[in-house]
């Protein structure tokens, strides 16, 4: 077997139009599809970042909590690289987004930082 790339991420959320604000006009992804499930009381919404690949976001009827804590087993964070971490800092402080202080990664020497979308799913943005 031979994997090529990642395809998606899917993330559900608690509050669907609080979410598809974040991910849509604060990151700026695009909306490939958006479709209501009314079997499932469930949107189901495709955003795409530039190289293809999708965020699948979800929204479920009182979806319940996720463990969150430091080094909890399973998905630690999403990251997305940017080409200037100063200017997408500026751009989530500017919109009321806690950011938390720029770090180097010790192997590459890159910058980093992490703030959470409102669900408290911590992401990450990393300077390429």
């Amino acid at each position: 077997m031979k994997l090529n790339a990642i395809h998606h991420v899917a993330i559900i959320c608690s509050d669907y139009a609080r979410s598809k604000y974040f991910y849509t006009a604060l990151l700026g992804l695009h909306i490939v599809a958006e479709n209501y499930r009314p079997n499932r009381q469930s949107y189901k919404l495709d955003l795409a970042l530039p190289d293809g690949v999708q965020i699948e976001l979800f929204s479920f009827p009182n979806p319940p909590a996720r463990v969150s804590r430091p080094e909890a087993r399973g998905l630690r964070h999403l990251a997305f690289s940017v080409a200037s971490l100063a200017d997408a800092v500026a751009h989530l402080e500017a919109a009321g987004v806690t950011v938390e202080p720029i770090r180097v990664d010790e192997f590459t020497g890159k910058r980093f930082t992490f703030f959470q979308d409102p669900d408290g799913l911590p992401l990450e943005l990393y300077e390429q």
